[in-house]
């Protein structure tokens, strides 16, 4: 795996930061990753991004990109767990970008995804996600599933559903990749952006054969997710049937700033990690069904009509 020389260093030596005990680097190994990205309306979807330098990354000239992401980690320092990620894919500076162009020059316009909200399902990655690197990780019940034709999760909280996400599995996961990624998370009035590194052999379909479906419960987490115009289907779907990662413990960050004075932190502060324990132990997924999804886009032929050569989800 590609990764900064001041990470390689690190190989060998350990930390312990809020308590928390790491073998450094701060990586997993052999997690499954499932991923889908639709088509949102940049102006709304810019009314989500916090402060005044993250800018909503646009495929044209009103229409910018919600990801969905899901991975489940099987071996890391802290443990077993899922993350279930609602992103929205963005650039940082002074102005918005034009159409595409930051997808060629992604250092120049700092491409990334500005995390709307990541679940979890065990206590400690809370505390150190969101303590550390400023990610919005709470507690949820999720699952990850990998079926013959599919790969789907779904998240739920407080007896509550918010989002099922379930895509037609890529078949064969051909392509070798290794990349980085960047966050951007807002903690502590705090914009912080941090950075990870991946690879694994990758699976994915485009355009009409990057067949999905989403799915937005009634958990008042996801209520803003609504107003978005999400496209009806995905334009991408991509599956790791297994990745490693590293997560760089060098992270930025800005102070979040708005025209007025803010009555208070935005979104909250320290007080909602500090009596957090490192109980590793998994939340039980949701209920078999729990209370039906409200479907946000029309199901379309996904249980009806698989790929040619697949399996029926």
């Amino acid at each position: 795996m590609f990764l900064p020389r001041r990470i390689q260093q690190q190989f060998g030596r350990y930390s312990r930061v809020d308590d928390i005990p790491y073998a450094l680097p701060v990586d997993s190994k052999g997690a499954p990753a499932m991923m889908a990205a639709f088509t949102v309306d940049a102006r709304r979807a810019a009314s989500l991004l916090p402060g005044n330098e993250l800018h909503p990354l646009r495929v044209s000239r009103d229409r910018s990109v919600l990801l969905v992401s899901v991975i489940d980690y099987k071996r890391t320092d802290i443990g077993a767990y899922i993350e279930f990620s609602v992103a929205l894919a963005c650039t940082h500076g002074p102005r918005p970008a034009p159409p595409l162009v930051p997808l060629l020059l992604q250092k120049r316009f700092g491409v990334g995804q500005y995390v709307v909200d990541l679940p979890v399902n065990t206590e400690v990655s809370v505390k150190g996600g969101k303590g550390i690197w400023g990610m919005p990780k709470h507690l949820a019940r999720l699952d990850f599933r990998m079926e013959e034709g599919s790969v789907s999760s779904r998240y739920e909280e407080g007896g509550q559903q918010a989002v099922r996400v379930r895509i037609a599995r890529p078949k064969p996961a051909w392509l070798p990749v290794r990349m980085a990624a960047v966050n951007y998370c807002a903690f502590r009035g705090l914009l912080m952006k941090s950075t990870i590194y991946f690879r694994g052999r990758f699976g994915f379909r485009l355009g009409k054969r990057a067949w999905g479906t989403l799915e937005l419960g009634d958990h008042p987490r996801v209520q803003a997710l609504r107003d978005l115009g999400i496209s009806p289907r995905p334009f991408f779907t991509g599956f790791f049937p297994s990745s490693n990662g590293v997560l760089d413990d060098h992270f930025e960050a800005w102070f979040l700033t708005q025209p007025t004075l803010p009555t208070d932190t935005y979104p909250e502060g320290l007080q909602s990690v500090v009596d957090l324990g490192q109980d590793q132990t998994p939340m039980p997924p949701p209920e078999s069904d729990g209370a039906r999804l409200r479907v946000l886009q029309p199901v379309g032929p996904l249980p009806d009509a698989p790929p040619r050569g697949e399996a029926r989800p």
